[in-house]
């Protein structure tokens, strides 16, 4: 049996990419970035396709939650998460 330490949380883990994805979005805005770019600059070139599936899963739940926009296969912050940063500099 696992440790307790050791079981994941796979909700955690949605939680942390998420927070990732967005970071790098804002950070390279106004750069618009594919969906492709955006699963390398989070997961690295040799990713895997559960690192692809968590990162675009990451990015459903973005866009799904208002902080994210998809237009064919370009990923960009939305208004409100731009404004959210700037809120929080």
């Amino acid at each position: 049996m696992e440790k307790i330490d050791e079981i994941r949380i796979p909700a955690r883990d949605d939680t942390a990419l998420e927070a990732a994805v967005l970071s790098q979005l804002l950070a390279l805005h106004p750069v618009q970035l594919t969906l492709a770019e955006l699963i390398r600059e989070v997961a690295g070139e040799a990713a895997g396709f559960e690192q692809r599936d968590a990162v675009e899963r990451a990015v459903r739940q973005l866009t799904a939650a208002g902080l994210a926009h998809r237009n064919g296969d370009v990923v960009l912050p939305s208004r409100a998460a731009l404004r959210i940063e700037e809120l929080f500099e």
